[in-house]
């Protein structure tokens, strides 16, 4: 039986890193720290042992294709709609609009990002 939750790390595939280091640092307010990792470019999300969660890399290299299909990451968000106007001023789309989930009080929506990615948010206490 595990003791931790079961995922611990995850990595966005980029085209272009600077772009969309940009844009999440946009949408998001995050703060990236390069580096070259196993010979690809990566931008490391922000990521504190004290705080619960998990953290990742936007990834850039042969191996990294990014896609609309396959595993959705979710972001925390606190303002759903704010997060949702930046992802637009910035070049995102919205691929699926803000939902509620009044039996479990959230909301969600999903957008593009910078890359072609599809793009979770999750906004709790609706």
């Amino acid at each position: 039986m595990a003791t931790t939750n079961p995922v611990i790390y995850f990595e966005i595939p980029v085209n272009d890193l600077p772009r969309a280091s940009s844009f999440y640092s946009y949408v998001f307010g995050f703060v990236f720290e390069n580096e070259v990792i196993d010979n690809y470019e990566m931008a490391l999300f922000p990521f504190s042992e004290s705080k619960s969660g998990i953290s990742g890399a936007l990834a850039k290299g042969d191996v990294y294709i990014p896609t609309k299909n396959g595993v959705i990451l979710y972001f925390k968000t606190a303002d759903i709609d704010d997060t949702l106007q930046k992802v637009i001023e910035y070049g995102g789309r919205i691929l699926y609009p803000k939902t509620e989930n009044s039996q479990y009080g959230f909301f969600i929506a999903e957008f593009e990002d910078s890359e072609g990615n599809r793009i979770a948010l999750h906004q709790q206490d609706v």
